[in-house]
């Protein structure tokens, strides 16, 4: 269990128990199952400000999450009830990344892009050290080997992933090696 890679349940659980305005929207879980691993499965999921995205982020990487057990947290919730509920609850490899720190702490975006790879490298390393990969250790590569030698698929939650566009320092030459970047990752 990491920062990054297989993050714990901990910011839904609280979500859950302690908030006082908690809304169960599971069942947008039951339709990331059935979209999961075919032709739609990159979901962004678009609201204004303040319609609970981060929560929905935290709802997703609890369920999807090897690092935790989430079974008696959502065992009270509307997903629950699905078939698919047991099937995908903490079986995969999730990398959760939350953007604005990473910008916070860089000084243009090609910085960011290297935190987030130095990061999330780190953390498969620790986490996979027997796993031997030939040549560069580039962030695509070692995920595709760790996929190809466990065959347990990533999950990639990313939380405020438009956030640079937002800002009015970032040049259309950031944007794109941003987006390059994400593209590269995800594929």
């Amino acid at each position: 269990m990491g920062i990054y890679l297989n993050p714990s349940n901990v910011d839904f659980y609280n979500a859950v128990n302690y908030s006082q305005i908690y809304v169960d929207k599971t069942e947008l879980i039951k339709y990331t199952n059935k979209v999961l691993f075919g032709e739609q499965k990159f979901i962004c999921v678009s609201r204004p400000r303040r319609f609970g995205k981060s929560m929905t982020a935290n709802m997703l990487k609890a369920y999807y999450s090897r690092g935790c057990d989430s079974k008696e947290l959502f065992e009270d919730l509307k997903i629950s009830e699905s078939d698919s509920f047991e099937k995908h609850l903490n079986q995969y490899n999730v990398i959760y990344l939350n953007i604005p720190p990473f910008i916070d702490e860089s000084e243009d975006i090609q910085e960011t892009v290297q935190f987030i790879k130095d990061d999330i490298m780190e953390e498969l390393l620790t986490e996979f050290p027997d796993i031997q990969i030939a040549g560069r250790k580039t962030l695509d590569k070692v995920l595709a080997t760790i996929f190809n030698t466990i065959k347990i698929p990533f999950i990639f939650i990313i939380d405020e992933w438009d956030c640079i566009f937002h800002k009015k320092y970032i040049t259309d030459t950031d944007k794109h090696r941003y987006i390059s970047f994400l593209n590269t990752l995800l594929k």
